[in-house]
């Protein structure tokens, strides 16, 4: 690799490792010179049937003509700068891909000159990739707040998936670390990406029995869109974090709301904190983000102006539950699925194992062992021979017992996003 260009990529992929809207986490070098070095721009991204494929992740450009405050890429920022040119990024991305590094590209960038010249920049990269080399792989863009329509629909024809970042949790948040940046420009992104893809999957031709050719299928984004939200850089609490969320989730339809910790920056202003906060906050806040998206959970359930954080000692389902005591212990042979959906340390996969199993015979704590649920967190909650429940629940001392170290907990916060069970 010529020097300059690994100059670039050094620079551009660490650059992007802000960015967690792709689930990454940085592969393990390889020994040996040039492109045999994968610890530059890979990353690994988990699709929804749970594969594991390998990203190369970097940006067009880490120059900005924005000064977030919260950003390491801010304009007034002193870091070495670098730019790629879009054939530099299809070679880039096609040599790693012949060689089996990368299955995909995930390309962002900061805002050079405008919005609409970054997204124009980024299109081309995708573009020839598609129609110049053949390229059948994964493709993820980010769309650029304050584009015109047309570059977001121009991006949506051959990006698997769009992504434009939220930012902040609220428009004050963002007037206050990142003045020049609009909401209104950040919502009308997802709404024209949101607006194309329904367009596209009405498109979408069905089969039929009296057709007799086949019909190429119109294409915008067929992944969906995500985006990110950086918690931690400003005192907004959890409940008003999850109640963004959940509207973007509504009104745009997002596959996915990424939560990303606040990181103390190099000469950071004086509006931001010195500390970055706890990671068990951003694990806590996918676990509410969970329950409300597939658990039947309202967002008030779980946070509201009383208790507007979520607690970092124990899940929110959990705090959910020891809030409500009355309504356990469950008989797991009678409540509907909406009701054992809400059973701490029952997960939607050992719930549908559940109403499975209990057609056939009556359920006992051994059943739910070989359902590989933990019985030692159910146990207080359902109604089954030598549960205690009864007992568990008129104990104060429930919610200690029930506390999972923190360490355990951490590591446990991919299996619990990638399974369900919660």
């Amino acid at each position: 690799m010529a020097v300059e260009l690994k100059r670039k990529l050094t620079i551009l992929a660490d650059a992007a490792k802000y960015d967690a809207s792709c689930a990454s986490s940085g592969a393990k070098g390889r020994s040996g010179p040039g492109l045999g070095n994968t610890s530059s721009g890979i990353c690994h991204s988990y699709t929804p049937d749970g594969r594991c494929v390998s990203l190369l992740k970097i940006l067009l450009t880490n120059a900005c003509v924005f000064d977030c405050l919260y950003c390491i890429n801010r304009s007034s920022s002193d870091v070495p700068r670098a730019r790629f040119t879009p054939p530099e990024i299809v070679s880039l991305t096609l040599q790693m891909y012949r060689r089996n590094y990368i299955e995909g590209l995930f390309l962002s960038s900061g805002v050079f000159r405008s919005p609409d010249y970054t997204m124009a920049q980024m299109i081309e990269v995708a573009r020839s990739l598609r129609e110049d080399h053949g390229f059948a792989g994964y493709i993820h863009l980010k769309t650029v707040a304050g584009a015109s329509d047309q570059a977001v629909e121009d991006a949506g024809r051959y990006a698997d998936r769009l992504s434009c970042n939220v930012e902040l949790p609220t428009p004050d948040d963002l007037a206050r670390l990142a003045p020049e940046k609009r909401s209104g420009d950040i919502d009308q992104a997802m709404k024209v990406t949101r607006h194309h893809i329904d367009r596209a999957r009405a498109e979408r031709p069905r089969r039929s029995s009296t057709a007799t050719r086949r019909v190429t299928p119109v294409r915008f984004a067929p992944a969906g869109q995500s985006t990110q939200m950086i918690v931690g850089a400003t005192p907004t609490p959890d409940l008003h974090v999850l109640r963004t969320a959940s509207r973007l989730y509504d009104q745009h339809r997002l596959r996915r709301v990424y939560y990303s910790a606040y990181s103390p920056i190099t000469h950071a202003d004086a509006a931001l904190p010195a500390k970055p906060p706890a990671l068990i906050r951003e694990h806590r806040l996918y676990q509410a983000d969970w329950l409300f998206r597939f658990y039947g959970f309202q967002v008030g359930e779980l946070v509201d102006e009383a208790q507007p954080d979520l607690p970092l000692d124990i899940d929110p389902k959990l705090a959910w539950a020891l809030r409500h005591r009355g309504l356990f212990p469950v008989d797991p042979m009678r409540a509907d699925r909406s009701l054992l959906l809400r059973v701490p340390g029952l997960g939607t996969r050992s719930v549908q194992a559940i109403l499975a199993a209990r057609r056939h015979r009556r359920l006992t704590l051994d059943d739910l062992r070989r359902l590989r649920v933990s019985v030692r967190t159910v146990a207080p909650f359902l109604d089954l021979p030598g549960s205690h429940a009864g007992r568990w629940l008129d104990r104060l001392a429930l919610r200690e017992r029930m506390r999972a170290p923190e360490q355990l907990a951490l590591f446990d916060a991919g299996v619990s996003a990638s399974s369900g069970q919660l």
